[in-house]
């Protein structure tokens, strides 16, 4: 796994658009298991983890600090968050009706990003067909329909440029999440019925299988091994979801899952300082090791999942910024890698400003922190560019801004704020 990899959704998922109201009660469970009662609307508390994980990986991107894979595993939240809301959906739809609607919200965004750097890709040099023949060809209807990973070259351009000779690399790679978010969508009407069956066997298969393919105990070579990794390591996360949706985590005693939960994130921090790469304490390049945190990490969270109505006491002043976030989750995720990098050349202009020079020394100095600082206004252009998209695959009304902050936009069934906390929202 490379660096881009494990952390490019950052954490998106295709349910971090607005979500109906359902009244408490709303249709039984399968196997007869009645509903939990839930609050209708929006849950803020999941929100507000969404764009945490979100910001964390923009931060994670620009700077690789490896602790943060430690301090907030941002597609472990991810992934369970999606898997609740799958299996919320799947109890009032019919599968197909689900899955054909998870891939329209996932697909068009993806489809847009394509467009932009395919053309550029082959503009500069790439000839797939040179390198693998026809396959080479036939791996690119992955931008189509992301069943395996995108192709790119590793290399593209000569770096003399605004984009570096990594551009296509940087711009495509975090595709890995889209491929299997995929993956964990075809496969969730299966696993629903399976963890309704056996709850326990579904949700530690998946760390077991870790074990075996993530520690090289059984290698499994090329995107199929990769595709499976995957699954395996953020499997459980996924299932989590589905016991969240069900309140399963009502039916345990609270100390029992966080004292759990913790001597299972202590394992994998143990199985991590063995184990560590070049990159140190990065969790991302330790299969077993991101499984296992990951999995305590979120078994906590949603243990205290509060499932506000509205944000509370200061939160609530990042109201809009959060509504936005959701909203526009894909975006962000699909497009920050490029943006990162397209930071530097930019601010390597500021030099060429006359009279920089006398404060030549202030810019050394901030040279690692103007990324961070620039790339955010970048971000907002792009969502004002291109975010409409995501509207038009979820078949609303495009916005430019969807930060929930007026009506007009709350009624064309986006935003968050207030209607989310009013429970006045449609899918």
């Amino acid at each position: 796994m490379d660096a881009t990899r494990p952390d490019g959704p950052a954490g998106w998922s295709p349910e971090a658009a607005p979500q109906p109201a359902e009244p408490a009660g709303a249709a039984g469970k399968s196997a007869g298991q009645p509903a939990p009662v839930r609050p209708s609307g929006r849950d803020r508390y999941l929100d507000l983890l969404r764009a945490i994980a979100l910001v964390r990986v923009v931060v994670f991107h620009i700077f690789g600090w490896a602790w943060l894979t430690i301090l907030f595993p941002s597609m472990g939240v991810m992934f369970a968050l999606a898997g609740s809301l799958m299996a919320r959906s799947l109890e009032k739809r019919p599968p197909w009706s689900v899955l054909r609607g998870r891939l329209r919200r996932l697909l068009p965004p993806m489809w847009a990003l394509a467009l932009v750097i395919v053309p550029v890709m082959f503009l500069m040099g790439w000839q797939p067909m040179r390198e693998e023949g026809a396959w080479g060809i036939v791996k690119l209807l992955n931008y189509f329909l992301p069943i395996g990973a995108p192709p790119y070259p590793f290399e593209s351009g000569d770096g003399s440029g605004l984009l570096d000779t990594t551009w296509a690399e940087d711009s495509a790679g975090p595709l890995w999440y889209i491929r299997a978010y995929l993956w964990f969508v075809l496969l969730s009407p299966l696993l629903v019925r399976a963890f309704r069956r056996a709850p326990w066997a579904t949700l530690v298969f998946p760390v077991v299988l870790t074990a075996v393919i993530g520690t090289g105990l059984v290698e499994i070579p090329g995107e199929f091994g990769e595709a499976l990794t995957d699954f395996a390591v953020y499997g459980a996360c996924w299932v989590l979801g589905f016991a969240h949706n069900d309140g399963m985590f009502q039916k345990v005693p609270r100390y029992l899952t966080v004292s759990v939960a913790a001597m299972t994130m202590a394992f994998g921090l143990w199985w991590a300082s063995g184990h560590l790469t070049d990159e140190g304490w990065n969790l991302d390049e330790i299969p077993l090791a991101q499984a296992t945190w990951s999995l305590g990490f979120v078994v906590i969270l949603l243990q205290y999942s509060p499932s506000w109505r509205e944000l509370p006491g200061k939160l609530k002043q990042f109201d809009s910024t959060i509504t936005l976030a959701n909203n526009r989750a894909v975006t962000i995720y699909l497009w920050h890698n490029l943006l990162i990098m397209m930071t530097y050349p930019l601010i390597d202009q500021l030099w060429n400003i006359p009279g920089i020079d006398a404060f030549s020394s202030e810019l050394d100095a901030s040279y690692n922190i103007l990324p961070l600082v620039m790339v955010w206004p970048m971000i907002g252009l792009m969502i004002l560019a291109i975010g409409w998209v995501e509207d038009l695959a979820a078949r609303r009304r495009p916005r430019l801004w969807p930060n929930g902050e007026t009506r007009a936009e709350d009624t064309g069934g986006g935003g968050g704020g207030r209607r989310a906390a009013a429970g006045g929202h449609r899918r």
